[in-house]
């Protein structure tokens, strides 16, 4: 078990991380979001022991995760962390960089490791290939390579997928979390992307300004935002009003419903009287920017409307 425990941290006299708490069981993937500068990355490095905590302790199982002042060379031996800029080795080939780690006393189960490697990222066919001829999003594949080679027992990830197109990333991240899950490797991926913890994370922590906002089930994250910037971290959300939607009992119309766009739908008569300003192709629909009560709102529509069109919607 990863246990965090108040910890507090800065940079300098401002705080970056204050009063953060909660556990992680072995074998779990965990997802950290929230918006630019809220500490994310700060968050991996101090769970990896880069930096000294100024407040608070970190533990998996019974070693406490200590910083440089305790330690000659930052890091703890069971923990890995690739950050966002992957420290290869530009003159070496793809394969000697995954392989730099691993011990040469056998040197075929070296390679068969190395090719494993490769497979998973979807590099095999570079394994001859010097990196510095590589692109950013092929680098950034090495570097995840390299970083699996020991099989640590925690993996800490900052934006693994920042560099690599969508149509590699899909895969990677298929073979990346179904590696991990069969291996038992604890995984904590700083992302900003939502796809990263709906689709492959057991549960997911929530940073706003240095704090904890949340740390729940993707699932239950997702469809029940504890609050508006939880929320719009997974898109575009609407704020309205219950009683603009739905028919309520008396003594509830201040009710606020945070609503996404796909939980919108244009009906005849409904309770909602909205402005069409602008239609957004999406490929599989339109989403649709309007005005109520001189608000901006979003929907979902399979065909673009008019601009000026008034539509009414329901709750779907």
């Amino acid at each position: 078990m990863l246990q965090v425990q108040n910890i507090t941290f800065g940079y300098t006299e401002k705080i970056v991380l204050q009063n953060i708490n909660f556990t992680i069981e072995k074998g779990q993937n965990i997802a950290i979001i929230g918006e630019s500068g809220c500490g994310k990355s700060t968050l991996l490095k101090l769970i990896y022991g880069i930096h000294d905590l100024q407040e608070g302790n970190i533990f998996w199982n019974d070693t406490e995760v200590l910083g440089p002042k305790y330690n000659l060379v930052p890091g703890m031996p069971f923990i890995k962390y690739l950050s966002q800029d992957f420290d290869l080795m530009p003159y070496t080939t793809v394969a000697e960089n995954v392989g730099k780690f691993l011990s040469n006393v056998f040197p075929e189960k070296k390679k068969e490791r190395i090719n494993e490697l490769l497979e998973i990222v979807e590099m095999t066919e570079f394994a001859d290939v010097k990196t510095k001829y590589l692109s950013g999003g092929q680098q950034q594949r090495v570097a995840l390579a390299r970083v699996l080679a020991l099989e640590p027992e925690i993996l800490l990830l900052d934006e693994p997928f920042s560099h690599i197109d969508n149509f590699r990333k899909n895969a990677l991240r298929r073979n990346l979390f179904a590696y991990l899950k069969s291996n038992g490797v604890t995984c904590l991926v700083a992302t900003h992307d939502s796809t990263d913890a709906l689709s492959f994370a057991d549960e997911t922590i929530v940073l706003q300004r240095g704090q904890l906002v949340d740390k729940a089930g993707s699932y239950g994250l997702y469809n029940n935002p504890i609050n508006k910037y939880v929320a719009s971290l997974f898109g575009e959300v609407n704020e309205l009003k219950a009683s603009n939607l739905i028919a309520l009992e008396e003594g509830d119309e201040d009710e606020l419903l945070l609503l996404y766009p796909h939980q919108l739908t244009v009906v005849d008569n409904g309770m909602l009287l909205a402005v069409v300003k602008q239609s957004y192709f999406k490929g599989s629909h339109y989403l649709i920017k309007a005005v109520f009560d001189r608000k901006v709102i979003f929907f979902e529509h399979d065909v673009p409307l008019e601009l000026n069109q008034e539509v009414t919607l329901m709750i779907a």
